[in-house]
Protein backbone atom coordinates (compact mmCIF):
# COMPACT_ATOMS: atom_id res chain seq x y z
CA UNK A 1 0.00 0.00 0.00
CA UNK A 2 1.47 3.77 -1.13
CA UNK A 3 2.11 5.76 2.06
CA UNK A 4 -0.70 8.02 2.57
CA UNK A 5 -0.13 11.95 2.90
CA UNK A 6 -2.55 14.11 4.46
CA UNK A 7 -3.67 17.76 3.49
CA UNK A 8 -5.42 19.64 6.47
CA UNK A 9 -8.33 22.07 5.21
CA UNK A 10 -9.79 24.00 7.46
CA UNK A 11 -12.52 26.49 5.88
CA UNK A 12 -13.25 29.90 8.16
CA UNK A 13 -15.57 32.15 8.48
CA UNK A 14 -15.22 34.71 11.18
CA UNK A 15 -13.27 32.07 13.49
CA UNK A 16 -10.91 34.40 15.06
CA UNK A 17 -11.84 33.37 18.06
CA UNK A 18 -11.52 30.26 18.11
CA UNK A 19 -9.05 29.02 15.00
CA UNK A 20 -5.94 29.72 16.81
CA UNK A 21 -6.70 26.58 19.44
CA UNK A 22 -8.27 24.49 16.92
CA UNK A 23 -5.41 25.20 14.48
CA UNK A 24 -2.61 24.54 17.74
CA UNK A 25 -3.59 20.82 16.97
CA UNK A 26 -3.64 20.24 13.49
CA UNK A 27 -0.01 22.34 12.60
CA UNK A 28 3.12 20.14 13.48
CA UNK A 29 1.13 16.80 13.86
CA UNK A 30 3.60 14.35 12.69
CA UNK A 31 0.55 13.05 10.63
CA UNK A 32 -0.36 16.17 8.84
CA UNK A 33 2.07 17.13 5.89
CA UNK A 34 0.61 20.80 5.34
CA UNK A 35 -1.90 22.39 6.93
CA UNK A 36 -4.89 24.87 4.89
CA UNK A 37 -6.91 27.35 5.84
CA UNK A 38 -9.19 29.57 3.55
CA UNK A 39 -11.09 32.29 4.93
CA UNK A 40 -13.95 32.74 3.64
CA UNK A 41 -14.06 36.59 3.04
CA UNK A 42 -14.16 36.92 7.12
CA UNK A 43 -14.82 40.76 8.62
CA UNK A 44 -13.58 39.85 11.38
CA UNK A 45 -9.58 39.35 12.35
CA UNK A 46 -9.33 35.28 11.40
CA UNK A 47 -7.07 35.92 8.38
CA UNK A 48 -4.25 38.04 10.43
CA UNK A 49 -4.71 35.69 13.51
CA UNK A 50 -4.05 32.64 11.11
CA UNK A 51 -0.86 34.73 9.58
CA UNK A 52 0.53 34.79 12.91
CA UNK A 53 0.91 31.28 13.25
CA UNK A 54 3.59 29.46 11.51
CA UNK A 55 3.43 25.91 9.58
CA UNK A 56 0.30 26.61 7.45
CA UNK A 57 -1.08 28.26 4.42
CA UNK A 58 -3.40 30.87 4.40
CA UNK A 59 -5.51 31.50 1.61
CA UNK A 60 -8.08 34.37 1.99
CA UNK A 61 -11.18 34.92 -0.81
CA UNK A 62 -12.26 38.10 -1.46
CA UNK A 63 -15.72 37.24 -0.49
CA UNK A 64 -18.46 34.90 1.51
CA UNK A 65 -19.19 32.23 -0.93
CA UNK A 66 -19.75 29.38 1.80
CA UNK A 67 -18.19 26.58 3.20
CA UNK A 68 -18.62 24.20 0.63
CA UNK A 69 -16.38 26.97 -2.00
CA UNK A 70 -14.10 27.55 0.73
CA UNK A 71 -13.13 23.66 1.36
CA UNK A 72 -13.07 23.36 -2.78
CA UNK A 73 -10.27 25.91 -3.12
CA UNK A 74 -8.39 24.13 -0.29
CA UNK A 75 -8.73 20.94 -2.14
CA UNK A 76 -7.45 22.43 -5.47
CA UNK A 77 -4.37 23.70 -3.41
CA UNK A 78 -3.82 20.56 -1.14
CA UNK A 79 -1.09 18.08 -2.73
CA UNK A 80 -1.64 15.32 -0.28
CA UNK A 81 -3.05 11.91 -1.23
CA UNK A 82 -5.66 12.28 1.36
CA UNK A 83 -7.59 15.19 2.96
CA UNK A 84 -8.34 16.23 6.70
CA UNK A 85 -11.64 18.42 7.22
CA UNK A 86 -11.42 20.10 10.23
CA UNK A 87 -14.33 22.82 10.67
CA UNK A 88 -12.67 25.82 12.26
CA UNK A 89 -14.89 26.47 15.77
CA UNK A 90 -14.59 23.17 17.19
CA UNK A 91 -13.75 23.60 21.39
CA UNK A 92 -11.47 20.32 22.81
CA UNK A 93 -9.76 19.29 19.79
CA UNK A 94 -6.36 17.77 20.60
CA UNK A 95 -3.42 15.57 18.14
CA UNK A 96 -4.89 12.79 19.99
CA UNK A 97 -7.80 13.19 18.12
CA UNK A 98 -6.65 13.86 14.91
CA UNK A 99 -4.71 10.63 15.34
CA UNK A 100 -7.67 8.66 16.43
CA UNK A 101 -9.39 9.70 13.16
CA UNK A 102 -6.08 10.09 10.49
CA UNK A 103 -5.32 6.04 11.43
CA UNK A 104 -8.13 4.13 10.73
CA UNK A 105 -7.39 5.13 7.01
CA UNK A 106 -3.30 5.46 7.07
CA UNK A 107 -3.64 2.25 8.25
CA UNK A 108 -5.55 0.47 5.63
CA UNK A 109 -8.39 -0.49 7.77
CA UNK A 110 -10.77 2.43 6.25
CA UNK A 111 -11.49 4.05 3.34
CA UNK A 112 -12.90 7.11 5.10
CA UNK A 113 -13.22 8.22 8.74
CA UNK A 114 -15.86 10.51 10.36
CA UNK A 115 -15.82 11.75 13.77
CA UNK A 116 -18.82 11.64 16.41
CA UNK A 117 -18.14 14.87 18.70
CA UNK A 118 -19.69 14.78 22.08
CA UNK A 119 -22.90 17.14 21.30
CA UNK A 120 -23.35 15.98 18.11
CA UNK A 121 -27.35 15.14 18.99
CA UNK A 122 -28.07 12.23 20.69
CA UNK A 123 -29.40 10.75 18.11
CA UNK A 124 -26.50 10.43 16.06
CA UNK A 125 -24.83 8.96 19.47
CA UNK A 126 -27.59 6.06 19.04
CA UNK A 127 -27.79 4.97 15.68
CA UNK A 128 -23.71 5.37 16.16
CA UNK A 129 -23.01 7.80 12.83
CA UNK A 130 -23.08 11.60 12.63
CA UNK A 131 -23.64 12.13 8.79
CA UNK A 132 -23.37 15.55 8.45
CA UNK A 133 -19.90 15.60 10.93
CA UNK A 134 -17.37 18.29 8.78
CA UNK A 135 -14.29 16.36 10.46
CA UNK A 136 -13.50 13.65 7.69
CA UNK A 137 -10.35 11.94 6.53
CA UNK A 138 -11.16 10.83 2.41
CA UNK A 139 -9.22 10.35 -0.48
CA UNK A 140 -8.45 13.86 -2.52
CA UNK A 141 -8.81 11.87 -5.89
CA UNK A 142 -12.73 11.35 -4.24
CA UNK A 143 -13.59 15.19 -4.55
CA UNK A 144 -11.00 16.37 -7.13
CA UNK A 145 -12.90 15.11 -10.04
CA UNK A 146 -15.73 17.27 -8.99
CA UNK A 147 -14.99 20.92 -8.09
CA UNK A 148 -17.11 22.02 -10.90
CA UNK A 149 -20.07 20.30 -9.57
CA UNK A 150 -19.16 20.66 -5.94
CA UNK A 151 -19.18 24.22 -6.87
CA UNK A 152 -22.66 24.38 -7.51
CA UNK A 153 -24.17 23.22 -4.80
CA UNK A 154 -25.96 25.12 -1.92
CA UNK A 155 -23.82 26.70 1.30
CA UNK A 156 -24.52 24.47 3.57
CA UNK A 157 -24.69 20.72 1.27
CA UNK A 158 -21.11 19.86 1.07
CA UNK A 159 -21.19 16.93 3.74
CA UNK A 160 -24.56 14.90 2.62
CA UNK A 161 -22.90 15.24 -1.11
CA UNK A 162 -20.14 13.58 0.11
CA UNK A 163 -22.14 11.05 1.48
CA UNK A 164 -23.50 10.09 -1.79
CA UNK A 165 -20.29 9.80 -3.19
CA UNK A 166 -18.95 7.46 -0.60
CA UNK A 167 -22.02 5.56 -0.49
CA UNK A 168 -21.85 5.09 -4.72
CA UNK A 169 -18.00 4.32 -3.90
CA UNK A 170 -19.08 1.77 -1.59
CA UNK A 171 -16.48 2.86 0.86
CA UNK A 172 -15.59 1.63 4.24
CA UNK A 173 -16.60 3.96 7.27
CA UNK A 174 -15.00 4.17 9.91
CA UNK A 175 -16.85 6.38 13.15
CA UNK A 176 -14.53 7.93 15.49
CA UNK A 177 -15.58 9.09 18.79
CA UNK A 178 -14.30 12.16 19.84
CA UNK A 179 -15.68 12.93 23.44
CA UNK A 180 -14.02 15.43 24.44
CA UNK A 181 -14.61 17.60 21.61
CA UNK A 182 -17.67 19.93 20.78
CA UNK A 183 -18.65 22.42 18.37
CA UNK A 184 -20.75 25.46 19.81
CA UNK A 185 -24.43 25.36 18.61
CA UNK A 186 -25.44 28.11 16.35
CA UNK A 187 -26.98 30.13 18.97
CA UNK A 188 -24.50 30.24 20.80
CA UNK A 189 -22.75 31.81 18.48
CA UNK A 190 -25.14 33.70 16.84
CA UNK A 191 -27.65 34.48 19.42
CA UNK A 192 -30.96 32.13 19.55
CA UNK A 193 -32.92 33.74 16.75
CA UNK A 194 -29.62 34.20 14.44
CA UNK A 195 -28.72 30.68 15.76
CA UNK A 196 -32.47 28.97 14.46
CA UNK A 197 -33.01 30.78 11.23
CA UNK A 198 -28.71 29.59 10.45
CA UNK A 199 -30.21 25.80 11.63
CA UNK A 200 -33.36 26.73 9.28
CA UNK A 201 -31.04 27.19 6.18
CA UNK A 202 -28.81 24.51 6.81
CA UNK A 203 -31.20 22.44 6.57
CA UNK A 204 -33.37 23.29 3.90
CA UNK A 205 -29.66 23.64 1.54
CA UNK A 206 -29.38 19.54 2.87
CA UNK A 207 -32.47 18.93 1.53
CA UNK A 208 -31.55 20.76 -1.41
CA UNK A 209 -28.69 18.92 -2.45
CA UNK A 210 -30.86 15.49 -1.16
CA UNK A 211 -34.41 15.08 -1.04
CA UNK A 212 -35.34 14.03 2.79
CA UNK A 213 -36.06 10.49 2.09
CA UNK A 214 -32.62 10.44 0.63
CA UNK A 215 -30.66 11.98 4.43
CA UNK A 216 -32.40 8.87 6.05
CA UNK A 217 -31.47 6.67 3.35
CA UNK A 218 -27.87 8.29 3.33
CA UNK A 219 -27.87 7.21 7.01
CA UNK A 220 -28.83 3.42 6.32
CA UNK A 221 -26.24 2.90 4.13
CA UNK A 222 -23.41 4.39 6.10
CA UNK A 223 -24.14 2.51 9.17
CA UNK A 224 -24.24 -0.83 6.78
CA UNK A 225 -20.78 0.43 5.58
CA UNK A 226 -19.27 1.18 8.64
CA UNK A 227 -15.97 -0.68 10.08
CA UNK A 228 -14.10 -1.28 13.25
CA UNK A 229 -12.72 2.18 13.90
Amino acid sequence: MTQATISAIVPAYNEAARIEAVLEAVIGHPLIAEVIVVDDGSSDQTSAVVARLEGVRLITLPENRGKTWAVTVGIEAAKGSHLLLVDADLLGLSEQDLTALILPVTQGRADLSISLRQNAPRLWHWIGIDYISGERVMPRELLLGRIAEMRRLPRFGLEVYMNSLLIADRARVAVVGWPGVQSPFKNVKFGLWAGIWADVKMLRDMMRAVPVWGLAAQIIRMRRQRVTA
